[in-house]
């Protein structure tokens, strides 16, 4: 069976600048089989070249723009399919700016269509001029709903999602909140990864760290889902959810051996779940009355809304 990966990045590939271990073989062994992946982020400040870039110094080598799908790429496509010769205003930096003019969406800060907001720091100055341009008619999109993003494992960052939540607080409106967990951007993503295979897959996989945003957009979209513990996600957070990975996996590393082969492994988890054999061989764990989630403090809202 042919299989294709969708694959987040901070969190499954990364963490901070470090290479999570066992990530660079799991993307050679790709590259070795012809297996077709693209990685899909939710980040919309860098361009696919910056990451192609950024892997290249990390240790992952061979990759180029083709192999990365941002929310900002998103955006632009969204965009240049609903509404072409619209323009905007926008809250981001390069990567969203570059997408937006590889599609010739112009920007205009006097009467835009669109307030896009994305990554980055941005001032009163501008969140004030969205505001009047929210005002005056403009629609409010944000390239992706993630209220905080991870930078190491002590620390954050301001997501895109809440730089539109305070433009939702002070206009009144509703933004429209693309990246994942949205359908469009697992339809556009399969699109891509079919572009890439030369056909479609028998078998589109997501591959992240996150519940909010990679696992609920897989099974929205009728993907399989793989769920990493080497990113936000720990094993006792599982019992807050309803919907549930089909694996669960300690890294990609845990997988490397199995796209080397083309042979699903026997164990359908990593090692440390080893025990799933004993009931019916089910794909992944269910943990919809996990204990752990009755007493586990939640310091702040989730990833997303």
């Amino acid at each position: 069976m042919k299989t294709g990966y969708l694959i987040d990045m901070d969190g499954v590939i990364y963490r901070e600048n470090q290479l999570i271990p066992g990530a660079a073989d799991f993307v050679q062994a790709m590259n070795a089989t012809g297996t077709p992946f693209l990685f899909l982020t939710n980040n919309s400040a860098p361009t696919p070249e910056d990451l192609a870039v950024r892997l290249n110094h990390l240790g992952i080598h061979g990759l180029s723009a083709r192999h990365f799908y941002t929310s900002a790429l998103n955006t632009a496509d969204f965009l240049g399919e609903t509404d072409p010769g619209c323009t905007v205003f926008v809250i981001g930096e390069g990567g969203l700016l570059a997408a937006l003019h590889e599609r010739k969406i112009a920007n205009d800060a006097i009467r835009p269509h669109y307030v896009v907001v994305g990554e980055g720091a941005t001032t009163m100055e501008k969140l004030g001029k969205a505001h009047e341009c929210i005002e005056h008619g403009a629609r409010l999109l944000a390239t992706n709903p993630d209220n905080w993003c991870p930078v190491s494992r002590e620390k954050t960052r301001p997501g895109a999602g809440a730089t539109a939540a305070f433009l939702e607080a002070s206009t009144g409106r509703r933004a429209y909140y693309l990246g994942k967990p949205n359908g469009y951007m697992f339809h556009r993503a399969r699109r891509k990864l079919a572009e890439l295979a030369l056909g479609e897959p028998e078998l589109a996989v997501m591959i992240g760290d996150t519940m909010e945003t990679d696992i609920r957009g897989a099974v929205e979209a009728g993907m399989h889902s793989f769920l990493v513990l080497s990113g936000s996600t720990q094993l006792e957070d599982l019992g807050d959810y309803v919907y549930q990975p089909t694996r669960i996996l300690q890294s990609v590393a845990d997988l490397t051996e199995e796209v080397r082969t083309g042979k699903a492994s026997d164990r359908l988890t990593s090692p440390v779940f080893a025990d799933n054999a004993a009931h019916g061989g089910r794909f992944g764990h269910r943990h919809q009355t996990d204990i752990f989630a009755f007493h586990k403090p939640r310091p702040r809202p989730a990833m997303t809304k």
